[in-house]
């Protein structure tokens, strides 16, 4: 009981810290049950937990790509599939969408809804969404993870269905990753930040007969999308049919989050 006593004053002790600054009515109601940790909150919110750092980034992020009109592609790329989750019902996975494995459901999450993995068991978990197809197609996502000492989330995007591409964030090896099934094609460092969104976008199209192209980026939020792709493969091995998808190894035992999924055709 009393360590029970201990962690709800200590979470209170933070709340009142962090909301020396009004939150913006839409964000919602803070987090109830928070880490006993103390950091810098983003914003100019003060000080506090790093579940309410982790709800405040989130938040300011759903308010500047709506801001910015940038959730969504301009009105000239058509839209193949987006889902945004904020219709989707809690607690389950929307329809059209297929759990490869893993306890993936929508959760509520400040002013906004989600889709999250939770931080147990430590396997490689996936969830396929979208058309089949073979090449040609674009996916974007935005996922949210956190270390924990020296463990980190695995976090990535995939065409091609379960044995074909995938643009990987390794935070433990600080490096993105292109995959093909399970061998590395292409790798190039990258700084992963804990407890902020990261945005991966990934297409594979066609370059010539014979030959087709596996191109990846990735940037954190409130960063400009890089203007080139960071990482590319070409492969002489033609893809095979599958549909997109979206991946998760919680191995800091953390749950991970994913948001605004969208599909277009590759470039």
């Amino acid at each position: 009981m009393k360590h029970i006593l201990l962690a709800l004053l200590a979470g209170t002790a933070l709340t009142l810290a962090a909301e020396r600054k009004s939150f913006p009515e839409h964000w919602g109601h803070p987090p109830q049950i928070q880490t006993q940790d103390y950091v810098d909150l983003p914003g100019g919110y003060g000080k506090g937990s790093s579940t309410m750092r982790n709800w405040i980034n989130a938040n300011l992020q759903k308010d500047k790509l709506a801001q910015a009109g940038n959730a969504r592609p301009a009105p000239a790329t058509k839209v193949i599939y987006s889902q945004d989750f904020e219709k989707a019902g809690l607690d389950k996975l929307p329809d059209g969408m297929l759990v490869l494995d893993g306890g993936f459901a929508v959760k509520q999450s400040g002013g906004g809804r989600l889709l999250e993995l939770p931080g147990d068991p430590l396997e490689t978990f996936g969830v396929l969404f979208g058309p089949t197809e073979k090449t040609g197609l674009c996916v974007r996502a935005r996922i949210l993870g956190t270390g924990k000492g020296r463990r980190f989330p695995v976090l990535a995007v995939g065409l091609g269905g379960v044995g074909g591409y995938k643009l990987q964030v390794s935070p433990a090896k600080k490096a993105l990753e292109l995959y093909r099934g399970e061998e590395v094609k292409a790798s190039v460092p990258y700084n992963w930040q804990s407890g902020e969104w990261v945005t991966l976008r990934f297409q594979v199209r066609k370059s010539k007969d014979g030959e087709w192209k596996a191109e990846g980026k990735a940037w954190p939020q409130g960063a400009a999308e890089p203007a080139a792709w960071q990482i590319s493969f070409t492969d002489t091995a033609e893809p095979t049919a599958g549909r997109p998808s979206i991946w998760g190894l919680p191995f800091s035992g953390t749950p991970i989050q994913f948001d605004d999924l969208l599909v277009t055709p590759a470039n």
